[in-house]
């Protein structure tokens, strides 16, 4: 009978074409390796930055260098229950924490400067000796008749609301990017026109209040 086994097929295989498999073999695995870490990597990158609180609170606080120059008018009832009024030119001056206001009558001539700071706030007038006490309006009463509100003032004129209190506010109907109005602290804060550009910020703004009445006017030239 025919012997029908199968014997084994050996296929001899020149030395260059191992060779050639080997490194086709090693380019394989090493393309899958980096294949893996690309797919890793792009499974344990860190999710997006969120802004920082703490570094935006600082950005702000850094950022309190302001001046303005300009107008004013003040109409106010002294002691006695006359009605009186104040004007003239004002500069005022910011620098972080601290306040200072110059009050000049038309004629240039200075009528007081006012300086506000936590420590304590100063009220220097004409001849005369520099007087301290623990805030501004105490000492602006007591020597001009009237207080202008200094702490709200520092941010009713960028304009926005102080915050340390609770405010009301009431947008530009022409534009409600731009406030028309601010209630707060028993003031009533009335933007009446705006810069033309290029220039921005306020450029006239009322502020009244009842108890004691009060009404100041106030132009900004810059």
């Amino acid at each position: 009978m025919p012997d029908f086994r199968f014997a084994p097929r050996f296929t001899s295989v020149s030395p260059n074409r191992r060779t050639r498999a080997g490194r086709n073999l090693r380019r394989s695995a090493l393309g899958a390796a980096v294949a893996a870490l690309v797919a890793l990597a792009g499974c344990a990158s860190p999710p997006p930055r969120q802004p920082s609180t703490s570094n935006a609170t600082t950005s702000l606080t850094t950022q309190t260098s302001r001046a303005y120059h300009g107008r004013f008018a003040v109409q106010y009832v002294d002691q006695y229950g006359q009605q009186r009024n104040a004007y003239g030119n004002f500069d005022w001056r910011e620098n972080g924490s601290t306040v200072a206001l110059e009050l000049r009558n038309p004629l240039g001539q200075t009528l007081a400067i006012v300086t506000s700071s936590p420590a304590q706030a100063t009220l220097e007038l004409p001849n005369r000796q520099p007087l301290t006490a623990d805030n501004v309006s105490t000492l602006m009463q007591s020597s001009l008749g009237f207080a202008l509100p200094v702490e709200g003032l520092r941010y009713w004129l960028q304009p926005s609301v102080a915050p340390t209190s609770r405010a009301q506010t009431t947008a530009d109907q022409q534009d409600a990017s731009r406030l028309a109005q601010i209630r707060q602290d028993g003031w009533t804060i009335d933007y009446l026109a705006y810069a033309d550009a290029p220039a921005t910020g306020v450029k006239r703004v009322n502020l009244t209040r009842e108890d004691p009445p009060l009404e100041i006017k106030l132009v900004l030239d810059q």
